[in-house]
């Protein structure tokens, strides 16, 4: 297994890992040199791996006391300038979240795993995804943001992870990659791309010592007149600039579609076993039906799926929850189309074929 240190010299070979594992070994190549967290099912492989791979490149690895303990260290190992990340699944990162926003408060960048798992209370362990809102309208108290990656394979488990990294120091900013329990226990091929650091702003703010210069201050208490809505007023335009720069998503027929199926993470992968299916059947036509993915759940591809809205057209939203991302497509769409849902809640996992027998008489 120590054999992975080498990963770089194995670019463009697939190698076969857990998604879990391929989070940390990807968040390592990219330069997170502190790692602090808290044992829970199923993200567990995530702090063990950590344990013996950060000393091998002298990074920190902590197993804190709490998920509380744990998200306030990173908080300390970001402001003083390290490449800081921590995980959990969906209770921990309830805990979490006052630290979190903390972190957005104070600028400060970090990347956080919620390999989420079934609600609320303790649940289990199986795969959910009923962390939406938490993630994507701030699970945390005031008016903040995180950038908040979807994944639906292990590649982009690898590549969204080292893009993450990159973009909390761009932005100053924490941000989230949202997985859940299949992701993260899941052994799948995938190709190991080396990590190309980009051109980021030097951490000119970080407390790395004020000898020769004045002492920086990070924190996240505005008590003067006016500062503290000047300061949200900056931090809304860091937002809006993120939903001008950072939306990502991917779309597979939908130039016809007559019926769009609009799925995340690992929903957006049993979706598509089934939309392929109608595709290639009846009439050596298939069904006109199609697939669109939002990676990045905020910002939210609200601007590419209105754009995709008519009177011609339907969409139905599949999640392994409830009903919640079905809210931003029905706010996207605006009354032009029909939207439907089909949901499992409660850590129940949806399978390719019974969504193709609920998607049929649709199509």
């Amino acid at each position: 297994m120590k054999n992975l240190v080498k990963i770089p010299s194995l670019a463009q070979k697939k190698i076969l890992m857990k998604g879990n594992e391929a989070i940390a070994e990807a968040a390592i190549q990219a330069g997170c040199r502190f790692y602090a967290g808290y044992p829970i099912t199923p993200q567990n492989e995530i702090p063990e791996y950590m344990s013996w791979r950060m000393p091998e490149v002298d990074g920190t690895f902590i197993q804190a006391e709490s998920e509380l303990s744990a998200i306030n260290m990173v908080f300390g190992a970001s402001a003083c300038g390290a490449r800081a990340m921590t995980s959990s699944s969906s209770p921990g990162i309830s805990l979490k979240q006052e630290g979190i926003s903390y972190l957005a408060g104070a600028e400060l960048p970090a990347v956080i795993v919620n390999m989420q798992r079934g609600g609320p209370g303790l649940g289990n362990i199986s795969a959910s995804q009923a962390d939406y809102f938490q993630a994507v309208k701030g699970g945390g108290h005031g008016d903040y943001r995180l950038l908040v990656y979807a994944p639906y394979n292990l590649q982009e488990l690898w590549d969204l992870t080292m893009l993450s990294f990159d973009k909390a120091d761009e932005y100053r900013n924490p941000v989230m990659i949202l997985g859940d329990g299949i992701l993260g226990q899941m052994m799948e091929p995938f190709v190991p791309t080396p990590y190309v650091r980009h051109e980021l702003p030097r951490k000119t703010w970080a407390l790395t010592g004020c000898k020769g210069r004045k002492p920086n201050v990070i924190k996240s208490l505005f008590m003067g007149e006016g500062e503290l809505e000047q300061r949200n007023y900056m931090l809304q335009a860091k937002y809006q600039k993120m939903k001008e720069m950072e939306v990502r998503f991917q779309s597979y027929n939908t130039h016809d579609a007559e019926l769009i199926v609009v799925a995340f993470g690992i929903a957006a992968r049993i979706a598509m076993a089934a939309v392929r299916r109608l595709r290639n059947e009846g009439r050596g036509i298939g069904h006109k039906i199609g697939l669109f993915r939002p990676i990045t759940l905020f910002p939210f591809p609200e601007k590419q799926i209105s754009d995709l809205s008519d009177k011609n057209r339907r969409f139905i939203v599949v999640e392994l929850n409830a009903g919640q991302m079905v809210e931003d497509v029905r706010l996207a769409v605006n009354g032009r189309s029909e939207v439907l849902f089909y949901g499992r809640p409660g850590g129940a996992i949806i399978t390719p074929e019974e969504l193709y027998e609920k998607l049929l008489p649709l199509a």
